[in-house]
């Protein structure tokens, strides 16, 4: 998928050398078709690198997209320069001028905080409301997940005893869902949390459907029923040395966290891990872009309802 972004964005050098086609705003608009509008609310701490791991996937499609990446302006970023957020992203304020085919919402190191407590809380409110009337389909991973599922069901999170982190097999919990079309019977999902959900809270809301489950780390998929709203707990977006950085720095910290399941080969820590959730990956978001976005969103944006 030609995906439009600013030249200078640090991922385009990325995913040119992997051959990923990155488009310059000139040759886009030489196409006389219309792009989709894809929005990412990025809260991770490490812009960068969740750019490149979210373009890449959305570059497996021969869809063209415009992506803009949009920053919290009540938050103050700790790990990314100003000047990097003010040449590349646009503020929240921006974003409510606008209307989008789809938009997605980061996980952020902030599940072991109340969802009040955390700095940005009413500005994230604003935008998943902003959502529901201007965005055709929104896609929220990991803490957006149970951010979106708090903030619009009243779906509490509940707290685990240790870190869930590793690679967790997965079923469908319906079939048919075209999500999930091509989806081998069983499938990995990599997951990096200290919450989950509980089946029990899920189910009291009939507008919603549990599209897959794990018998380790719980119900992974769900959406609501007009497909407008995708929930996943997981990362399919890491890449292959992502779960092991994250516990060399938690180990670092002198941190007591789990080794992540079903990741390091025999469980040694020393021995370098291998990716088995890139064809699910790359999946995964073809199938959300191609289904409930490029398909159902209307040609003309100022349509969305």
């Amino acid at each position: 998928m030609p995906i439009k972004i600013q030249s200078d964005l640090p991922a385009c050098a990325t995913l040119e050398k992997e051959n990923i086609f990155v488009m310059t705003e000139k040759r886009a608009m030489e196409q006389d078709i219309r792009p989709l509008k894809i929005a990412i609310v990025n809260l991770m701490p490490n812009k960068e690198v969740t750019e490149t791991q979210l373009l890449r996937l959305l570059g497996n499609t021969p869809l063209q997209i415009e992506i803009s990446l949009v920053n919290m302006e009540n938050h103050s970023s700790k790990n990314t320069d100003q000047s990097y957020l003010d040449r590349f992203y646009i503020p929240s304020s921006e974003l409510y001028n606008q209307k989008f085919d789809g938009m997605l919402i980061t996980g952020a190191p902030v599940e072991q905080i109340e969802f009040e407590d955390v700095d940005y809380w009413e500005e994230l409110c604003k935008i998943m409301d902003y959502a529901r009337q201007n965005v055709y389909s929104t896609l929220y991973l990991c803490w957006g997940c149970f951010a979106g599922l708090y903030h619009h069901y009243g779906v509490p999170k509940h707290a685990l005893e240790k870190k869930m982190s590793g690679i967790f097999m997965n079923e469908r919990s319906v079939e048919g869902d075209p999500l999930l079309r091509g989806f081998d019977d069983t499938f990995p999902i990599p997951q990096s949390r200290h919450t989950t959900l509980i089946k029990e809270d899920l189910i009291k809301h009939p507008e919603l459907v549990i599209l897959a489950e794990s018998a380790e780390a719980g119900v992974t998929i769900l959406k609501s029923k007009d497909n407008r709203e995708i929930f996943m707990t997981g990362h399919l977006e890491y890449d292959t040395m992502t779960l092991a950085q994250e516990y060399y720095r938690d180990t670092d910290k002198g941190m007591k966290v789990p080794l992540p399941k079903n990741y390091f080969p025999t469980n040694n820590v020393n021995r370098m891990p291998t990716s088995y959730w890139r064809a699910t990956a790359h999946l995964f978001y073809s199938n959300w872009l191609n289904y409930y976005v490029y398909q159902a969103t209307p040609f003309n944006l100022s349509s969305i309802k």
